[in-house]
């Protein structure tokens, strides 16, 4: 706003005559004393804001402005200190080319912020420690979970004393020992057949032994700590398999003791064994009759008139069935049955059987 009463009309800036100062200073003089007589009716502006440097309108004398633009340029920083704008916001004439302006984001607000500290500031990844590559080793397994392979042993294996297809005393002695602590149900025969070798797998398995089949020199020993010295007759008994008890009408005098459970003929004087042999019965179709006979016949060469076979040794006791001596069961052995006789694979001693019994002997045939 321009003051009316204080008769200056804004045309400063040009000389007496019209024309500009030749010397160039009356325009400045012009502007000097538009920018010193303020108006006497505006407030004084704030010491805080700073008066325009009376250098700006013109730096270079030779390109100072024209005294109207100066004028102008004064009277819109009067305006602007009059209307209360903060510093800064007025704008330069039209005429005059704007400052370029800055493409950076403005300067926040000099508000008073707080301390940058440590925790604000960006992170990045720390440099590796210079004792990472050194650090502790991870501990040790535990022993108790992981253990290291035990080393292959170079010590030789124990000595094989006895295996399948031996035949000696010392294998009859195995035989009864292990008969002792119940791993062979048969008597000792002094061979080493698969019997044997599976009452040795059963004692091996047992014991945590190697399970080979053969007696080496460890199984060996265990045997001998576990069963005593055995006796005459645990090494050699009447038949190759245990004889049962006796029934008790085999306990008076001359009996023909025959035990199906067994499957053993046991003669007896008198409640005492003389004698005993393994034997074999007829099958389901034709089976050895059961009870209480006596020896009624004696043929020592028989042949069977129905089924036309050798009979030796034959003592009938109950119409065609008798106890002889069967080639068939000493080559098969249990493999087959008779036809209802009771048959004995060992010859020589049903023969020694045929000499000692006498017609009238009694015959007891049991399970």
């Amino acid at each position: 706003m321009v003051d009316t009463d204080s008769g200056w009309d804004g045309r400063g800036g040009r000389g007496s005559h019209g024309t500009r100062d030749t010397g160039g200073t009356w325009g400045m003089r012009g502007a000097r004393a538009a920018d010193a007589i303020p108006d006497r009716r505006v407030a004084a502006p704030d010491r805080g804001v700073a008066i325009p440097d009376r250098r700006v309108a013109s730096p270079d004398r030779r390109t100072a402005l024209p005294g109207r633009r100066v004028a102008a340029a004064s009277l819109v920083a009067l305006a602007a200190l009059a209307t209360g704008c903060e510093p800064g916001t007025a704008t330069a004439a039209p005429e005059a080319s704007p400052p370029a302006r800055p493409t950076q984001a403005a300067a926040p607000s000099p508000t008073r912020t707080a301390p940058v500290t440590e925790d604000a500031k960006p992170r990045t990844a720390p440099p590796p420690s210079p004792s990472a590559s050194t650090a502790a080793p991870a501990p040790a397994p535990d022993p108790t979970t992981a253990r290291p392979d035990p080393e292959p042993s170079t010590a030789p294996p124990p000595r094989v004393l006895m295996r399948t297809g031996s035949e000696s005393d010392r294998v009859r002695e195995l035989q009864a020992r292990l008969r002792q602590i119940g791993h062979f149900g048969r008597n000792p025969t002094g061979y080493y057949g698969s019997v044997t070798a599976d009452a040795v797998r059963s004692f091996q398995a047992k014991r945590s032994l190697p399970v080979t089949g053969s007696t080496d020199e460890v199984t060996w020993l265990r045997l001998l700590a576990m069963t005593g010295v055995p006796e005459a007759a645990e090494l050699r008994p009447p038949t190759e398999r245990p004889l049962a008890a006796p029934d008790e009408r085999c306990l008076k005098g001359r009996v023909l003791c025959i035990s199906k459970n067994s499957r053993t003929l046991a003669w007896m004087i008198d409640g005492k064994v003389v004698s005993a042999m393994d034997v074999r019965f007829g099958s389901e179709y034709t089976p050895t009759r059961e009870g209480v006979f006596e020896v009624f016949w004696k043929s020592r060469d028989h042949v069977s008139t129905l089924y036309d076979t050798p009979m030796p040794y034959a003592l009938f006791f109950s119409g065609g069935q008798a106890v002889h001596y069967s080639a068939d069961f000493a080559a098969n052995g249990y493999g087959g049955a008779s036809h209802g006789c009771v048959n004995v694979r060992d010859k020589k001693k049903v023969a020694a059987l045929f000499g000692q019994v006498r017609t009238g002997d009694k015959v007891v045939v049991y399970w």
